[in-house]
Parts: structure tokens; C-alpha cells; sequence
């Protein structure tokens, strides 16, 4: 597809009209919403709101539901309202806390203590590294389990009656490979395990349906795709079935039955509310509170498939442009990959750099991989057009070539 045949591809894009409510600098084109997803003009005018109004003149009152809002008490849930269509859940199986490594630990106690003859932790080479150091502190805690890490292709061929809990991230962070979540759970069920899903590289972009898996538990990050801000929190997803029995080893008030009441005794509150702990970081949640509302109406079906037709676009311009100087390392069958598109070069961090300073936002992971990610909100057909003319020009002339490509940038 040529430019014209993007633009006029973008201008008949059911989604297309969202992008102008996101904040941008004239020129940019953004392709790192797999890693953080951009500000939201709504969300920025949401914080102020926050700020000088809820907590600068409403103060401690602001925790209420009032003539002037809804109350802060009542975020947690009316985030996981807005969630829950994300990944195919209803909204009392979420609680929206913490971090996606703090709702890990929480999900694969949970997952152990539902099996608790069985010691095996089962994970894949491919996972992202701070889930498998969560499972690993796990196991030293609860001092009877092992952390076993296989190969990705071979998950299937390791679920034995030792394993308690299988636990995998949908789509790899640095190929962009996706699992076959489906049949991946029905195996892990047929030997016995539970299932538990991380979800961060495909909330927000793909349609994650939990109940169609029958996924035990899951967590994910809100901060890509679904654009919550920096350090946003984090969600945890618990079956129906398991809500009698699913327990938390972080037994805070907030999961308290009657928060309010201030009893001595620890009673869960019902359902995915119980794995709720501390006081909400009301600002964060505000915020995400408001790129969701940015979401509503939009499907997860409609947004998977703009996202599928953005990769497809990147991977055939590459091939056309790019003449083999780079590897494309991300399954060419849409329904194997993400929302993202990985490449290989050698000097990758240097030619992201480069393609940075030219406002072309991607990144790099260690350590020969370009990652460009394709949030169906924000990115649009001739912006991948011109990003791959941007990467060509780069490396026609070798621009990364210099002393100030040279360095690693930071990575998130």
C-alpha cells in the first residue's frame, strides 16, 4: 500500500477519529504504546480536576460520593466496569491494585494454595523476566515449590500431575509471539493445573476473551495499550468459580468485607474485591478512570483487527523497503503475534536511537531487537508508511553510525 493508499485507508478508519483526543508533539510517531501508551487530552483535564477540585477543595469529603462526583472510595471498581470488556470478564472478577508483579504473587499464591499437593510452578523461556523472579520469591517463601522454566514451544509437553499452576504472558515482549491461550489452558486443566495469564502485552489491543479461555486467574498492566499513565495500577482477574476459595497472602482493608468497619478480625470481601489490599492511589486511578472512558463503545474485536491490519502493513513495507538489512523475528501469521513487530539488527539500540532523534518512538531490547508496537488508537496506516521510510533512510545512510547513537538508551 502506497501513502495515498494509507491515507485514504485512515480516512475510512472507524477508529480513526479517536486520535484526536490524544496529547502528541507535532511531527512524532509513536510506536511504543506496548510500553507506555500517550496522554489523553481528557485524562490530563481529569487530573486537574482531581487536583484542584476533589482534593484542593473537597479534601478528606472527596472520598464520598457527593452532588459533585461519584467519590474516590468507589474508583477501584468503576475501573474494573471499564476493564472488564477488555478482557472478556465481569467487573466483581477484577480488582484493580497494585502492581502487575505485586497482582502476580498474589494470583500464583492463590493458584498454589488451590493445589496444594502439587510443587511445580510451570513457565516458559519466553516470559517476561520479573514474572518468573515473582514465582521464584514464591517458591522460596512457600519453601515446597520449584519454578520450572521450559521452552516456549514446549509448555504443552511439561504439564504433569507435579504441576500446580502453569503461568505465561499471552503475547512475548520481545518477539511479539502469541500463545494460543485457549488450548494452553485446556491442557493445563486436563493435567490437573490452574491456569494464570499476564496480560499486559495484549490489554487495550487484542480481544482477550478469559471467559472463552476459562482462565483461572490473570493480571496485566494498564499502562500500554490502555494508556493509564505511568506506573498506572495494575489489574487481577479471579474466575467466578474460584471466588469462595481464592484466597490473598496480602490481607489489607480495602479487601475487608466492610473496610469501614475497622474490625480486628480479617474477613475477604466476596468476589475479586478481596484481593484488594491498600488505600487506591486515587490520582492514578483517576486518570485511568478517564482513558477508559475514551474506550467506550469501542470493540476489542474492531480493535484487534485494525491492529492485525497495521502489522501486516509494517511487515510488508519492511520487506519492500528494507532489502533484508533487518530480520524480521515476529510471526508473519496474524493470529501467532500481537500487536507488535519486532526486527533484528545488530546495532539495534543505535538505530533506535537514531530513528528517536528523526520522531520516529520505538524501542530496543537487548540484544539485537527493534520493537515497534501498533496501538489501533493512536497509530494510523501512513503513520507506519512514513516510519518505515524514516527506518530506511537510517539505514541507508547509517545514520545510528555515530558516538551519540552509540550508547544504550534506558529501556522500560
Amino acid at each position: 500500500m502506497d501513502r495515498d493508499g494509507c491515507l485514504a485507508w485512515d480516512a475510512a478508519d472507524p477508529l480513526g477519529a479517536r486520535r484526536d483526543l490524544i496529547a502528541l508533539p507535532d511531527g512524532v510517531i509513536y510506536l511504543d504504546g506496548n510500553s507506555l501508551g500517550p496522554l489523553h487530552h481528557r485524562v490530563a483535564t481529569r487530573l486537574r480536576e482531581v487536583i484542584a477540585d476533589e482534593w484542593g477543595e473537597g479534601l478528606v469529603t472527596s472520598w464520598n460520593p457527593s452532588a459533585s462526583g461519584p467519590g474516590w472510595v468507589g474508583l477501584p471498581g468503576r475501573v474494573a466496569a471499564g476493564i472488564a470488556p477488555w478482557i472478556g470478564a465481569d467487573a466483581d472478577e477484577i480488582a484493580v491494585a497494585d502492581s502487575t508483579s505485586v497482582n502476580l504473587f498474589k494470583a500464583l499464591a492463590a493458584a498454589c494454595r488451590l493445589r496444594p499437593d502439587r510443587r511445580v510452578i510451570l513457565t516458559d523461556d519466553a516470559n517476561f523476566p520479573t514474572d518468573v523472579y515473582v514465582a521464584g520469591g514464591l517458591a522460596e517463601l512457600l519453601g515446597d515449590r520449584e519454578v520450572r522454566v521450559v521452552p516456549t514451544r514446549e509448555v504443552a509437553d511439561h504439564l504433569d500431575d507435579d504441576v500446580a499452576v502453569l503461568t505465561l504472558t499471552h503475547v512475548d515482549y520481545r518477539t511479539g509471539r502469541r500463545h494460543d491461550a485457549g488450548a494452553l489452558t485446556r491442557a493445563a486443566h486436563d493435567a490437573g493445573a490452574l491456569a494464570v495469564w499476564d496480560l499486559s502485552h495484549s490489554t487495550g489491543a487484542l480481544a482477550v476473551d478469559l471467559h472463552a479461555w476459562d482462565a483461572d486467574l490473570a493480571v496485566g498492566c494498564t499502562y500500554k495499550y490502555l494508556d493509564g499513565g505511568p506506573g498506572a495500577p495494575a489489574f487481577l482477574y479471579v474466575a467466578r468459580r474460584w471466588h469462595d476459595r481464592a484466597s490473598t497472602p496480602l490481607q489489607g482493608w480495602f479487601g475487608h468485607e466492610r473496610p469501614f468497619a475497622f474490625a480486628e478480625r480479617y474477613e475477604p470481601a466476596a468476589g475479586a474485591d478481596r484481593f484488594l489490599d491498600g488505600t487506591p492511589p486515587v490520582l492514578s486511578l483517576a486518570a485511568l478512570e478517564a482513558a477508559l472512558e475514551l474506550r467506550v463503545g469501542i470493540s476489542p474485536v474492531a480493535a484487534e483487527a485494525k491492529a492485525r491490519h497495521l502489522t501486516d502493513l509494517f511487515i510488508a513495507r519492511v520487506d519492500a523497503r528494507l532489502d533484508g538489512e533487518v530480520e524480521v523475528v515476529t510471526p508473519r501469521d496474524p493470529s501467532d503475534r500481537g500487536a507488535q513487530v519486532s526486527l533484528r539488527h545488530e546495532h539495534a539500540a543505535a538505530v533506535m536511537s537514531a530513528l528517536i532523534e528523526r520522531g520516529v518512538v520505538g524501542d530496543h531490547r537487548p540484544p539485537d531487537l527493534l520493537r515497534f508496537g501498533f496501538s489501533p488508537l493512536v497509530v494510523r496506516a501512513v503513520d507506519v508508511h512514513d516510519a518505515v521510510e524514516v527506518l530506511a533512510e537510517v539505514l541507508r545512510t547509517c545514520a545510528w553510525d555515530t558516538d551519540q547513537h552509540r550508547a544504550p538508551r534506558t529501556v522500560i
